[in-house]
C-alpha cells in the first residue's frame, strides 16, 4: 500500500472544477469525502402551487445536462476524482434523489466502490405534491461506500448508537428540511442556496465515519454545511466550488463557527476499549445471585443463573446452557447475541439490562 502523502493545508475552499481539483490533491490525502453533487432534476418549467404562487425550485445553470449520457460523464469524473483524494480505507457519502442516485450508484461500482449501506433521509416537512399526480416526494437517499471490498473503514457503531437511546442505528433518518434561522438567505431574504442541507444530518454522517483530526473533503460544498459541521466537531475540511459566490457564503459562515473546546468530548470510547468483564464476576459479587431469572426486555425469555455464572433456560426450541451469549443467541435461534444488552434482571419491578451491573464493576476497577 503507499504511503499517504500529508495535505500541506486544509480547512480551504478551491474554487474550480472540483473533478480537477481533486485530482490535484495529493493521493489518498482524505479520510472522508460527503458529495451532494447536482440532481439532474431535468425541470421543464414552472412549478406552481395551487394559490398560483411560483415554487422557487432548483433550475441553475449546475443543474443542467444535455442528458444522461452528459451526466454520467460528469459523475464518473468527479468520483474518479473523489477516488484518487481518498484513502484506501477512507469512506464516502453521496446524496440524491429518484433522478439520480441509480446512476450514481452504478457508477460507483464500476469504479471499484464497495457500498456499505443506503441510507434514507425522510423528510419530517417534505414540499406536497402540488399536482397530484405523484406521491409525495419525502425522502432522499445517501450511498455510503468503502473504496473497496476489503478497506477497514471506520465506523463509530458505540456513538451512533447513543444518539439513537442506546439502539441500533437504524438505516432511515428523520430529518427535516434545513428551514429557520439555519437556511442562509441573501439580502433580499430569499434563500441563498435552493440544495442547503440541515446540519444535523452532516452531524450524523461525520460523527458516525471520522474521527478527530481527520479531514473531510466536499467536492460540492456550497454555502459550506460540510465545513461547518466539521470545525464544530473537529474535523479538518477541504470544500471545492466553482461558484464565487457561494465560496464566499460558506467562508463567512464557517468562520462564525465555534468549535468543540474539549476535543475528548467527541470521541467517545467504543465499549471494546474497557475492561473485560466476565459476567462470573457479577455473580461473585453478589450482586447476582445463583437461582436469579433474567429476563429478555419483553419478558418473552428466561433462564436461571448458575453459581459458575452461566446461565440455563428451555424454550420451545429446547434446553440450552451456556454463557449469556450463548444461551441468549440459542433461545432466540440466532446466530449470535450480545448477552449484556439482551439479559435483564428484576429491580424491584423494573427491568434493568445486566450491562449496568458491568458499569459498576468496571467503575470499581478505576
Amino acid at each position: 500500500m503507499p504511503k499517504t502523502k500529508p495535505l500541506t493545508q486544509t480547512n480551504r475552499i478551491l474554487v474550480g472544477d472540483c473533478a480537477q481539483l481533486m485530482r490535484d490533491l495529493p493521493a489518498g490525502s482524505v479520510d472522508m469525502v460527503f458529495a451532494d453533487p447536482p440532481y439532474n432534476l431535468q425541470l421543464g418549467g414552472e412549478l406552481v402551487r395551487p394559490n398560483h404562487t411560483l415554487v422557487d425550485a432548483v433550475d441553475d445553470d449546475w443543474d443542467r445536462f444535455d442528458d444522461f449520457a452528459a451526466y454520467d460523464r460528469f459523475t464518473r469524473d468527479w468520483l474518479a476524482g473523489a477516488r484518487h483524494a481518498l484513502k484506501d480505507d477512507g469512506t464516502l457519502w453521496v446524496i440524491g434523489s429518484y433522478h439520480n442516485i441509480f446512476r450514481v450508484g452504478a457508477i460507483l461500482q464500476d469504479l471499484g466502490y464497495w457500498i456499505l449501506n443506503d441510507i434514507v433521509w425522510r423528510k419530517s416537512n417534505p414540499m406536497p405534491n402540488f399536482r397530484g399526480k405523484r406521491f409525495t416526494n419525502a425522502h432522499e437517499t445517501l450511498i455510503w461506500c468503502a473504496k473497496s471490498k476489503d478497506a477497514k473503514y471506520h465506523f463509530a457503531y458505540e456513538a451512533m448508537k447513543n444518539l439513537n437511546d442506546e439502539l441500533q442505528m437504524r438505516s432511515d433518518w428523520l430529518f427535516p428540511l434545513c428551514t429557520g434561522s439555519e437556511r442562509l438567505r441573501d439580502a433580499n431574504g430569499n434563500k441563498a442556496h435552493p440544495t442547503q442541507k440541515p446540519e444535523a444530518l452532516l452531524y450524523r454522517i461525520l460523527l458516525s465515519s471520522t474521527k478527530v483530526g481527520d479531514t473531510v473533503l466536499d467536492p460540492f460544498f456550497g454555502t459550506g454545511t460540510t465545513g461547518a459541521v466539521a470545525k464544530r466537531l473537529r474535523r479538518n475540511w477541504i470544500g471545492c466550488e466553482r461558484e464565487h459566490g457561494y465560496a464566499k457564503l460558506a467562508q463567512a459562515r464557517i468562520e462564525a463557527v465555534e468549535e468543540a473546546p474539549e476535543a475528548e468530548l467527541l470521541e467517545p470510547p467504543a465499549k471494546r476499549t474497557q475492561p473485560r468483564v466476565p459476567f462470573g464476576w457479577i455473580v461473585e459479587r453478589g450482586l447476582l445471585r445463583p437461582g436469579t431469572m433474567l429476563f429478555d426486555h419483553r419478558r418473552r425469555h428466561v433462564a436461571k443463573i448458575r453459581a459458575d455464572g452461566c446461565l440455563v433456560g428451555t424454550n420451545h426450541l429446547g434446553d440450552h446452557a451456556g454463557s449469556i451469549h450463548k444461551v441468549g443467541a440459542a433461545m432466540q435461534g440466532l446466530p449470535a447475541c450480545n448477552g449484556w444488552t439482551f439479559w435483564h434482571f428484576d429491580d424491584r419491578g423494573t427491568l434493568a439490562p445486566i450491562d449496568a451491573l458491568r458499569q459498576r464493576v468496571i467503575a470499581e476497577m478505576h
